[in-house]
């Protein structure tokens, strides 16, 4: 089974989009070649649903950021071998000497570039075992983490055809029948070999890029544990918004007994956000990458589903109200599946008015909060509901973002507190913000 996650998550998040500064994918897109960049897009889009591989997998950037190494392959030499694997070449070794024949025979009769092509494809390839074998012999294979990736790189490179190859490293040209010997050796009998090592090459610059972020920005490993063997258990210390410059940092603790977060506060104190945070942390945490947190322990889940940036939906004759009607349905569905799911929900129900939206609020979070193998992070601004909720809820967690009122101004600590807030400072911001005065002023122009 895969981690499951939709497109309306996806966007609430941010988690995706190569062109999209503030996206999460581009806190990591600082990969050096092409076919890193495509793997590190194809982790983006695949996370992890087996504990084993998570762990695995972030354990290696664990590796990479513990040895802080520079990625040593040239782009250019990747590019021009990538560019040797992408020609034709055939299994036969005859059809191998024929089919370079013909190339060699239309360089010279037509200047045609091919036979050139394969010749510097041969000499490319040569250049990259030796670096290969270069990096690898210097890493620590008894380190369980890479030790694997490691102990297969040197036993490709230490067949009989490749030992014969590396000893070739500084030779630009060779004659025709070697040529074709070591192309055949390369491209055809060897072509699985050589294809598996750029994969490896490819896949080391994402874990060497991703341990460089975690290194910079104070990320860290999550560790997995099967929820077959397990409560559920999301427990993290000090996260926060890897995209948010400076960003406050909070710690949280949804468990099988607490598995519903209530949060309160005012506008601009920092709600989202926090959401946010939490739920691009479970993402990536199932990605097997570095989370932005001091410390991550969780149990998998089987998904991610987020209500945030709910919109109308004109072309079906949706209004707001009725999408997020729609969407907390196909939550619940989910839910009602068994299946293990972290939901966020900002602010339930939005849409309609304040009675209706305190009814359905407190309907569908006690109702949600039974499924205890789920974990859920709901906000609201209609503070009845948290105080129903907590007489009615004791094993809900109640927390609040905080205001500090400076005179008329707002100041958001935006550290997390336990409890419920009734903090409302909207008015106050209007009114800061001189909007019934301007309104005022034009009247009284026109006038």
């Amino acid at each position: 089974m895969s981690f499951t996650v939709d497109k309306q998550t996806l966007d609430d998040l941010n988690l995706l989009g190569k062109y999209r500064s503030n996206s999460i994918y581009n806190v990591f897109s600082r990969t050096h070649t092409q076919g890193g960049e495509m793997v590190l897009e194809q982790m983006f889009r695949n996370p992890l649903s087996d504990a084993d591989a998570i762990n695995k997998r972030s354990a290696v950037f664990e590796y990479f950021q513990q040895k802080n190494l520079e990625f040593p392959f040239d782009r250019k030499l990747l590019d021009a071998v990538e560019y040797y694997l992408s020609t034709p070449a055939h299994s036969k070794r005859a059809v191998s000497y024929l089919n370079n024949g013909k190339r060699k025979l239309m360089q010279c009769i037509a200047a045609d570039q091919a036979y050139e092509l394969i010749g510097a494809g041969v000499v490319a390839s040569i250049q990259l075992l030796d670096k290969v074998e270069s990096f690898y012999a210097g890493l620590d294979e008894g380190n369980g983490a890479y030790s694997a990736t490691i102990s297969e790189v040197m036993t490709m490179l230490h067949s009989k055809e490749w030992e014969r190859l590396k000893k070739l490293k500084g030779v630009e040209q060779f004659p025709f029948r070697r040529l074709v010997y070591y192309d055949y050796c390369l491209r055809a009998r060897g072509y699985e070999n050589l294809r598996r090592l750029m994969n490896i090459i490819y896949e080391l610059d994402v874990y060497m890029t991703g341990a460089a972020v975690a290194a910079q920005r104070g990320f860290s490993r999550a560790v997995a544990y099967p929820s077959s063997t397990t409560d559920n258990r999301i427990d993290l210390v000090n996260v926060f918004h890897p995209q948010v410059r400076n960003a406050v940092a909070n710690s949280i603790c949804i468990s099988h007994n607490q598995n519903v977060l209530f949060l309160t506060g005012a506008n601009m104190a920092g709600k989202s956000t926090f959401m946010k945070s939490f739920g691009v942390a479970v993402y990536m945490a199932h990605m097997g990458f570095p989370v932005a947190a001091e410390k991550m322990e969780f149990t998998v889940q089987d998904g991610l589903y987020t209500s945030i940036n709910v919109s109308d939906n004109l072309n079906m004759g949706y209004s707001h109200f009725y999408a997020e009607v729609l969407r907390v349905k196909f939550v619940a569905s989910e839910v009602a599946a068994g299946k293990n799911m972290v939901i966020i929900l900002d602010e339930l129900f939005k849409g309609t008015n304040v009675k209706d939206a305190y009814d359905a609020t407190v309907a569908v979070i006690e109702a949600f909060s039974i499924h205890q193998n789920c974990s859920f992070i709901i906000s609201t601004h209609i503070l009845e509901a948290g105080q129903t909720l907590h007489e009615k809820c004791p094993h809900f967690k109640f927390a609040y973002l905080p205001t500090v009122m400076e005179g008329r101004i707002p100041r958001y600590t935006y550290r997390l507190t336990d409890g419920i807030t009734a903090d409302r400072h909207g008015m106050q911001i209007i009114t800061n913000e001189h909007i019934v005065d301007i309104i005022r002023e034009g009247s009284r122009k026109i006038g």
